[in-house]
């Protein structure tokens, strides 16, 4: 029995010094697992962190050209607040301490009636804008879709106006609209300022219907869609960036220029905003009148910052489809 006990000691002390070398590999292993998920613990915040200064260094940039653009803003508004014979002085931190809206009161007082200016803008600016769009989107349409002998020579040509200013066809222009009694006229400018847009809007449209899967226009013929229904139904969602650009681009184009309006514009109550603006004076002939100047500058800024911000996310869309196809 003593031999029986002494032999179940000995495999009983064989056994129990085994347990604790488990515990220990057991023990290895939890640090082992506890080290690799610190170390990607670190990476992970490692990657966050370049995350979070990426996306600062993009706000940062951001703000800075934004700054680049928004601060002669902001100081041609604060410098519409002044009064003339401060504005033609050199800025000082004295001359902010007294602002007034005196020269919008004068723009828009019955002595110059600014208000009527911008209405004859806003009228020559939409129609041109809307006839461009609609023009161009029917031309862009027939040269994407369809071939016909000359297709290529007549888009040529009418890119070929791109390199033709105006300016330089500003005398058979003024004899035109005279002979069609378009001259100091606004439906005639707005035709003046459609003509020199189509190139353009016919080259983006073009470009915009070439982006859209041939696919969808044969099936939309073979389930009999005539070739306005599937104009209207097919292809108007997914052109809408392109004809968003060209509205933008002749609705700009229209509300800035100048020389046109003052050349086919002889009745002052037909003037445009631009044109208006050149005859501002302080009452005597041919001083203007800086402090007005400003104050109608930053009249005129508005429908444009209006316009360009509700059609901005469809402006870029277009110029992209425009950049990508030619």
């Amino acid at each position: 029995m003593a031999s029986v006990r002494n032999r179940a000691g000995k495999q009983g002390g064989a056994v129990e010094p085994a347990l604790p070398a488990r515990r220990r590999t057991g023990a290895g292993a939890t640090a082992r697992s506890g080290a690799g998920a610190t170390a990607r613990s670190r990476s992970g915040s490692v990657v966050a962190g370049r995350k979070q200064s990426g996306t600062a260094l993009y706000w940062l940039g951001g703000l800075a050209i934004s700054a680049v653009f928004i601060a002669p803003l902001l100081w041609e508004g604060l410098r519409s607040l002044q009064p003339e014979s401060v504005v033609t002085t050199a800025p000082s931190a004295k001359t902010f301490g007294n602002l007034t809206f005196a020269n919008y009161q004068t723009l828009l007082s019955g002595q110059d009636d600014i208000l009527r200016n911008v209405i004859n803008s806003l009228i020559v600016a939409i129609a041109a804008a809307a006839l461009t769009a609609l023009v161009a989107t029917l031309a862009g349409y027939g040269f994407a879709l369809f071939r016909f002998r000359g297709s290529g020579v007549v888009f040529g040509l009418v890119l070929l106006a791109f390199m033709i200013p105006f300016q330089a066809v500003l005398t058979p222009l003024f004899l035109e609209l005279h002979t069609l009694r378009l001259l100091n006229n606004l439906i005639g400018l707005a035709l003046f300022y459609t003509t020199f847009n189509l190139p353009v809007g016919v080259y983006v449209m073009r470009n915009s219907f070439l982006q859209v899967p041939r696919e969808l226009v044969d099936a939309a013929r073979v389930d009999g869609a005539s070739v306005m229904r599937t104009l209207v139904s097919v292809f108007r969602p997914l052109i809408m960036p392109g004809v968003a650009t060209t509205a933008l681009y002749a609705f700009l184009f229209s509300w800035t220029e100048f020389l046109g309006a003052l050349s086919f514009l002889t009745n002052d109550t037909l003037f445009t905003l631009p044109v208006a603006l050149s005859n501002v004076e302080t009452g005597t002939y041919g001083a203007v009148n800086y402090g007005l100047l400003l104050a109608g500058a930053v009249i005129a800024m508005i429908p444009c910052i209006i316009v360009y911000v509700a059609l901005q996310r469809y402006y870029v869309r277009g110029l992209i489809s425009g950049a990508l196809k030619g």
